[in-house]
């Protein structure tokens, strides 16, 4: 292979001296928010640690230290690496037939290296608490930089939707951290410093000057170069990169927990950039916005929500609850299927009662949807949206399901679904001779259960007499209007 001259890279917190078939990389004296290298012992034992801590992932780049003497006295450490050719790093071969497949590369080498890490058990810098505390970092320094860089309204509803995420999922991290899924990690996965060589992937500049940013999540040491990704190549290869890994790693995770770490990794990207702004880049402007709105963007995918879709019989609720949960990537709490759970029936006999009679009485009823809250509870609490199928007759049952979208800081959007009885009938009738249905309304039910309903004035009505995508295009709009916290 060949290098190119001699040159001089400049970062943030470094001085890199390429030349022939080697790097030299010197710590600047410099100190900012989250670092402060202005003593000279600090930059000699950061040296130190950087080669340590990159030859676990890297030991054929991190060669040693050179020390840089003054009259025999040690004044400064080159961290001495071996020099990787520019024109293979993962960042340039975006457009590369290959990349998918160095991309994989990648992900097989990064669940290879986290399964070589112990589990921490306590994780002090993994818990909801330590993690909203990095964020408030990130805003206290980007606050700064409110609308000479990023738009102020832009930064506020980062700051919410961060919070409101955090607020309710305290189980979700303790559940993390007890998994086992807490690890020392590389810190700084950017394609920048991944080199894809013939003999596999080179990664190299983990985050060696505090511990605290290094030590966390595995999703959230992958998530790094999932949003690095996203930014070069598109969502497809960042989903793509996630996917690979899981399948390697056997790591399972909530979605809105992925798009979280995601969005966390672009505002720390958008706070260095505000930062390099501030040293006299005005470059870095553009790069601040661009990764700030990619952080907004996942938060408002990370949104947890509950959604109750009801209806009376033969309105279709069932089937839009099922299309959205496949659009949102989330479950779906059905009350027919928990009432039949409740009873010990199997879901697919039926028993055909009379209104308000045997499975059908009153006490089972409010037991059905206290069993489905319950259920809820647990999937929301660990950052799992949910759709609540259920008739939603009466208006206690809906106050409950905001009730507990409001203690565990979730959002709602209650959708109605209506249909021409006639239509809702016919339904009804042909999905009786359907061994995969549960519900065991017949037709006759159907006028009276459409006129005994409560009032829904907090839902959107949505028309179910049109195609499957077309209703399902508009409940999804409905929902995805949904801005904010409920009151």
């Amino acid at each position: 292979m060949t290098f190119r001259a001699a040159q001089v890279v400049e970062t943030h917190i470094s001085t890199v001296l390429l030349a022939g078939d080697r790097a030299y990389k010197l710590l600047r004296r410099v100190e900012m928010p989250f670092l402060d290298l202005t003593d000279r012992q600090t930059r000699l034992r950061a040296a130190v640690a950087e080669v340590e801590l990159n030859r676990r992932i890297a030991p054929d780049v991190y060669l040693g230290l050179a020390d840089v003497l003054e009259h025999g006295e040690l004044v400064d450490r080159f961290i001495v690496m071996r020099r990787l050719p520019e024109d293979r790093r993962l960042s340039a071969l975006v457009d590369d037939p290959s990349f998918a497949d160095h991309l994989r590369a990648v992900a097989r080498q990064v669940a290879a290296f986290h399964a070589t890490l112990p589990p921490m058990d306590p994780a002090p810098t993994a818990t909801r608490e330590r993690v909203a505390i990095n964020w408030n970092d990130n805003l206290d320094v980007i606050e700064k930089w409110t609308d000479e860089v990023i738009a102020g309204d832009e930064v506020e509803r980062v700051a919410e939707l961060a919070r409101s995420f955090l607020d309710g999922r305290r189980p979700l991290f303790e559940r993390r951290i007890s998994d086992g899924m807490i690890r020392d990690g590389h810190g700084d996965l950017l394609a920048d410093d991944i080199f894809c060589l013939d003999d596999g992937p080179r990664i190299i500049d983990c985050l060696a000057f505090n511990d605290d940013y290094r030590i966390g999540d595995v999703l959230l040491d992958v998530a790094f170069l999932a949003m690095d990704v996203e930014r070069l190549a598109g969502s497809d290869h960042a989903a793509s990169f996630l996917a690979d890994y899981g399948e390697f790693s056997a790591e399972t995770h909530p979605v809105a927990l992925a798009h979280h770490y995601i969005a966390y990794r672009a505002h720390v990207r958008a706070k260095v950039a505000c930062i390099r702004y501030g040293q006299g880049d005005e470059s870095s402007a553009p790069l601040a916005r661009s990764h700030h709105r990619l952080a907004l963007a996942h938060l408002e995918r990370a949104r947890v929500r509950v959604i109750l879709v009801g209806g009376g019989p033969g309105v279709g609720k069932t089937v839009l609850a099922h299309g959205m949960a496949d659009h949102y990537e989330c479950s779906v709490l059905s009350t027919d299927e928990i009432r039949k759970d409740l009873a010990g029936v199997p879901r697919g006999e039926h028993r055909y009662s009379g209104l308000g009679e045997g499975i059908y009485d009153a006490a089972m009823t409010d037991a059905v949807y206290a069993e489905q809250r319950r259920q809820a509870a647990l999937l929301l609490s660990m950052g799992e949206s949910v759709i609540l199928d259920a008739s939603w007759t009466h208006r206690r049952h809906r106050d409950a399901a905001r009730e507990l979208a409001r203690e565990l800081v979730a959002e709602t959007a209650e959708i109605e679904c209506v249909l021409d009885p006639t239509i809702a009938k016919q339904r009804v009738a042909l999905r009786l001779s359907n061994p995969t249905n549960v519900s065991d309304a017949t037709p006759n039910l159907v006028d009276h259960l459409m006129i005994s309903r409560a009032p829904w004035p907090t839902a959107t009505q949505v028309d179910t007499d049109a195609s499957r995508p077309a209703v399902l295009a508009t409940a999804v709009d409905t929902v995805d209007k949904t801005v904010g916290l409920q009151p």
